[in-house]
């Protein structure tokens, strides 16, 4: 079998603006496979699909089923691969986990079984991001959490759907709903900001119970010094992780935030290949890896990541914010890896503009997915995404 073209789609933007880029690897037996690069958001889709493209001609020809063998051309051929980089890394990324679908589509197999096999039955997950709400028809950044009110709404709406953790960024957005300035959360945290975080903090706590985890995500939108100002004051409402607390381009800053706050740092979505993880693991001051598998390496390298992890006794659990082949892919890993904690489903992944980008609709039942026994990572794309996608073939 070997590789006979490569299709990269961008498909249509949602209603928040998030654009897939997806990668389908064609194959001269009629097998093909799909992976994304998890550079939807924000601004690298247009450069994601553009190196899809620059990188399809090498491996045109190739046996599919090399998927290390082409992972290591990528990474040493195209000269920048060994400096690592977001949209060089998600382009590879989308190679990758396509070859994964591909192989497990010509075993029929799902990728699990590939890797290792089933560590779980079912995989616990949590509502991610209800500061835009929960159970909404779209996932829209203007309709935001302002008013305390709105927080403990979409936290009892999660709760009644089955979850009992909870992901929640209490200071992305003002009183009007308006995002702060990133300049407003670094160096200083005012009494303002600081009041708004633990109202609403405050008031999830109250209305989940003692039960429910909560998980604060800080977007980075937070350095060190006030990273431990907020930790400080969340950590007496029992918080399971603090995400992404600074910047993650040095270890030692984390490490920083990991020494003064008692709650446990999670982070990873912007860190890319087992290399840029490794400085974490070496401080001891991450307790729980995001890798994307759209951004980090694809499958290949993310098991390498929560391998090494497990070296150093640390948690893994995949990021997920792009469209339901992301999802899919996701849930093959953390059902394999011995040191998964939580899944992350994201609002975003709640919406019907996201869901039917793709046939297979995988929702988690009272906070707990089942793994998905399709062969490959079981998904396809819907019709509908593809007759609205923009298509280039490499061939």
């Amino acid at each position: 079998m070997k590789i006979k073209s490569v299709d990269i789609l961008a498909l249509e933007k949602d209603p928040a603006g998030t654009r897939p880029i997806i990668c389908r690897i064609n194959t001269d037996e009629g097998i093909y496979g799909l992976g994304e690069a998890g550079v939807g958001i924000g601004c690298g889709a247009r450069g994601a699909y553009e190196l899809i493209k620059d990188f399809a001609p090498m491996i045109i020809g190739m046996d599919p089923m090399y998927n290390e063998v082409v992972w290591e051309k990528i990474f040493k051929k195209s000269f920048w691969g060994q400096g690592n980089g977001a949209i060089l890394m998600a382009a590879l990324s989308a190679i990758d986990v396509a070859l994964w679908d591909i192989k497990g589509k010509a075993l029929n197999v799902p990728v699990y079984q590939l890797l290792g096999g089933k560590q779980r039955t079912k995989l616990r997950a949590y509502a991610s991001q209800l500061q835009f709400g929960w159970k909404t028809d779209k996932f829209d950044p203007m309709n935001a959490g302002a008013e305390v009110e709105f927080y403990k709404d979409a936290a009892q709406k999660a709760i009644e759907d089955g979850y009992d953790a909870i992901k929640v960024n209490f200071m992305r957005f003002d009183r009007t709903g308006k995002i702060f300035n990133y300049l407003d959360t670094t160096g200083y945290l005012s009494r303002e900001i600081m009041d708004i975080a633990e109202e609403r903090l405050a008031a999830v706590r109250e209305v989940v119970g003692p039960k429910v985890d909560i998980i604060a995500e800080n977007h980075a939108m937070t350095d060190a010094n006030t990273a431990i100002q907020f930790g400080k004051m969340a950590a007496k409402y029992d918080i399971m992780y603090l995400e992404e607390g600074c910047t993650p381009l040095n270890a030692g800053v984390m490490k920083k935030i990991a020494d003064n706050i008692e709650i446990p740092l999670a982070g990873g979505e912007r860190t890319y290949t087992r290399w840029g993880f490794l400085p974490f693991l070496e401080n001891g001051s991450l307790a729980l890896l995001q890798p994307d598998l759209g951004n980090c390496g694809g499958l290949t390298e993310a098991k390498k990541i929560a391998d090494m992890a497990h070296v150093y006794d640390v948690g893994v659990q995949a990021h997920v914010c792009t469209s339901p082949v992301g999802v899919a892919a996701a849930l093959h890993l953390e059902a394999a890896i011995p040191n998964f904690v939580i899944h992350e489903h994201h609002f975003a992944n709640t919406t019907p503009s996201i869901i039917n980008q793709c046939t297979y609709d995988y929702q988690p039942v009272n906070g707990y997915f089942d793994i998905p026994e399709l062969p490959g990572i079981g998904q396809e794309l819907s019709k509908m995404a593809i007759e609205t996608a923009e298509i280039t073939t490499i061939s």
